[in-house]
């Protein structure tokens, strides 16, 4: 949580924080500001000290609605600083930057964060370390930063956020399933759209997307919609000129956020319209099979790579490869059991074979448990995905409630 920052930055010897770029798709930045329109801003907090925001003129308004202390970058003239260092742009952000970072006393180790342009970004650095040499400037990899572990627990105001974006999602499924199953059906198979024409991935898609916006939801990081050989390649968004047939797998996996950058849900079913084959079947009831005692066996404090491992041994146990009997199998089980999900699609507690035992289901994580079977070979993948809190009394809360149904009947 934001109360462990002070924690975690003495933990990692870092002596100050910055943060770069706009308050809004930019998980530290919004996570300290609550996002709002405020763009190319710099906050910086020094260790037990509360943060300061720098920003725009224009955006004084939308800066003080975050309700830290604020300064605006007017206080040091852009104009005045460009000509003292003869016209060089990115001398002139770095001798800004470097003169807030006096005014604010900031010195010693610097942990940087944001999202920004990185080209921009690295000449200004890179003239600051120059000018500065004593200041230490820290970068960490995304997987294990500061900003991980204290997103890593939500507070009650985040999780109903999350859990609102249950609802939407489940209500944004719901829709889709009636829209599809209501089709009329060519005699080929191929589900049609109001005008006749063939129904694409990509009408779908843009259906969804359309029921997410009416919703205050976006497609932040993308939408899987897949079909047939597709749905066997887990990360494959689905070809937008692919036809809706019936009997084929669909794998649908919605992860929707809040707009302005704010906290996502993770969520997926996979589909077989009017029919499945046999060997379908028989793959969607072992991916079913496996989430159900995988869930029944969720313990508080255990470390989640521990359910990876059953996963893996339950799938193993099916003849199908994973990532324990092969290094990078293209079909089986091919990927791990979940991840945390917050400000960012994918955070803290991971889930993999090798993620350390910090990882742990302790209470305020939000995760998520997605086995699944893919063979594209075969024309056919399977996932189910829900997400879940620990809530304080230490049980498995799931977040929105929606049916396993595999076959969807055709209502025409």
């Amino acid at each position: 949580m934001k109360s462990d920052l002070d924690v975690l930055m003495q933990q990692k010897n870092l002596d100050a924080l910055v943060i770069f770029g706009n308050a809004e798709n930019n998980p530290p930045m919004y996570y300290l500001t609550g996002g709002g329109h405020v763009g190319g801003a710099t906050l910086i907090k020094k260790r037990g000290q509360e943060p300061v925001l720098f920003y725009n003129d224009m955006e004084r308004d939308e800066a003080a609605k975050t309700g830290l202390k604020t300064r605006s970058y007017s206080d040091y003239p852009w104009q005045d600083l460009l000509k003292e260092v003869g016209g060089d742009m990115a001398l002139m952000s770095a001798l800004r930057l470097e003169r807030i970072f006096a005014d604010m006393g900031v010195s010693g180790r610097v942990g940087v964060y944001g999202h920004t342009d990185l080209g921009t970004m690295w000449a200004t650095l890179s003239h600051l370390q120059q000018r500065q040499p004593a200041l230490q400037l820290i970068g960490e990899t995304r997987e294990n930063s500061l900003f991980m572990f204290a997103m890593e627990t939500k507070d009650p105001a985040e999780v109903e956020r999350i859990r609102r974006m249950g609802k939407i999602t489940t209500e944004v499924v719901g829709l889709t399933r009636d829209f599809l199953t209501s089709r009329v059906v060519r005699a080929d198979d191929v589900l049609l759209r109001e005008d006749g024409a063939p129904l694409t991935i990509g009408d779908v898609k843009a259906k969804i997307n359309f029921w997410l916006a009416e919703r205050g939801a976006v497609p932040a990081e993308g939408l899987i919609f897949s079909i047939g050989r597709d749905a066997g390649v887990p990360h494959s968004v689905g070809n937008p000129e692919d036809l809706l047939r019936l009997g084929q797998t669909i794998v649908f996996d919605i992860y929707p956020a809040e707009q302005g950058g704010g906290y996502f849900y993770d969520f997926t079913r996979t589909w077989s319209l009017g029919y499945a084959t046999p060997k379908a079947q028989k793959y969607y009831d072992e991916v079913q099979a496996v989430y159900r005692k995988v869930v029944e066996n969720l313990d508080l404090n255990a470390p989640f790579k521990n359910y990876q491992v059953l996963t893996c041994e339950l799938f193993e146990k099916g003849g199908h490869k994973t990532l324990r009997t092969d290094k990078a199998p293209t079909e089986g089980y091919v990927h791990s059991l979940g991840h945390g999900v917050g400000l960012n699609i994918h955070e803290r507690p991971w889930s993999g074979l090798t993620a350390d035992d910090s990882n742990r289901l302790k209470p305020g994580v939000v995760f998520t448990i997605e086995p699944g079977l893919y063979y594209p070979e075969k024309g056919m993948g399977f996932r189910i995905e829900d997400t879940y809190w620990v809530n304080p009394q230490g049980k498995m809360e799931l977040l929105a409630d929606y049916p396993y149904d595999f076959v969807l009947k055709m209502k025409q």
